[in-house]
């Protein structure tokens, strides 16, 4: 089985500035970290809640493109994020069809991460999730993955220690 490392997206990977889509500006080590990954032949997977898409505040093709901009940026310093699992799923949606009271992917149910496990082939147990939030980890520790809670810093120092 592989290995993975899940990292959350607004506040992990990129700044968070609310409801992001149009402006990326990556955290300290981010990208060095996503390479980091990369190098050690660990899969990089995003899991991120989106719930500006069901407030209707942007579509799932702008969070696409913020995405392949992602993508074009880390490709660019030689990384790649393997796969981009997303939940827009929100109680108070204003788009009917995103209105859910518990979404099974919206964090910190661990539905997104039990898709990426199976989907990928992904060993829980010897992969680990990174997150800034308190619901990230909890939602790893329910998909049986390790949680790492993400207080600022370069993450590409992180990653070294958790992946040594």
């Amino acid at each position: 089985m592989r290995r993975a490392v899940f990292f959350d997206r607004d506040g992990t990977l990129n700044v968070e500035s609310g409801f992001e889509f149009r402006n990326l500006a990556w955290m300290p080590g981010a990208i060095e970290a996503v390479r980091k990954v990369n190098d050690a032949g660990w899969l990089a997977i995003v899991i991120t809640n989106q719930s500006g898409i069901g407030r209707g505040l942007y579509g799932e093709a702008d969070m696409h493109a913020f995405h392949a901009r992602m993508q074009a940026e880390l490709a660019a310093a030689g990384a790649r994020i393997d796969g981009f699992y997303f939940c827009p799923f929100h109680p108070e949606a204003a788009v009917e069809r995103y209105r859910a009271a518990d979404h099974p992917d919206r964090k910190p149910n661990p539905g997104m991460i039990l898709r990426a496990l199976s989907e990928f082939g992904i060993d829980p147990a010897g992969s680990l999730l990174i997150g800034d939030q308190d619901r990230d980890i909890v939602a790893a520790e329910r998909a049986g993955v390790r949680g790492v809670l993400y207080r600022g810093g370069d993450l590409s120092e992180i990653i070294a220690r958790e992946l040594a």
